[in-house]
């Protein structure tokens, strides 16, 4: 949905170039911001990886403790199996399945968790990024910023003045 947006105001943009005449499109300045650039490489954004892995590394330590201590158990019930009496492998047989759903829902919470706090950053890495941008354009008198497009001319790329003032707070 964002990216089909962002598609209806591209074209709604180029559409008003296309009625401007071509002197006046001459005097238009234009400029690109690579975003996933700016995810990688921007101290904020990589601040904010820091900060995920250090809140998020002790769940995912005990979901793959919880994973080695479950294929320990199956591999020794394995082995055991054929020697168990059959109410025994039963009920061995139940609660490997019980501890195998307990850890799948609780990688898949960690997994949204995740998602969700990882969403959470990015967006305010990419608000502070959308302010710079601002002030940039603002400063060099641009008349348009992309964040998204098929192919850009190097020369009209900003991405490193804005990763510069990013880096720079």
């Amino acid at each position: 949905m964002k990216k089909f947006s962002r598609h209806i105001v591209m074209a709604a943009t180029f559409s008003l170039l296309a009625g401007v005449s071509v002197a006046q499109a001459q005097t238009m300045k234009f400029g690109f911001v690579n975003t996933d650039r700016i995810f990688r490489e921007a101290t904020p954004a990589l601040a904010a990886q820091t900060k995920l892995e250090q809140e998020f590394s002790k769940r995912e330590a005990d979901l793959k403790a919880q994973g080695a201590t479950l294929k320990s158990a199956s591999e020794k019930f394995e082995r055991e199996a054929p020697t168990l009496a059959e109410s025994q492998r039963l009920q061995r047989q139940r609660q490997l399945a019980e501890q195998d759903r307990d850890l799948q829902r609780r990688s898949r919470e960690f997994q949204e968790d995740l998602n969700t706090r990882r969403n959470e950053e990015l967006q305010q890495v990419l608000e502070r990024a959308n302010r710079v941008i601002k002030q940039v354009a603002e400063s060099e008198s641009y008349d348009l910023i992309l964040q998204d497009a098929v192919y850009v001319n190097p020369k009209n790329d900003i991405t490193d003045k804005v990763l510069k003032a990013l880096n720079g707070k």
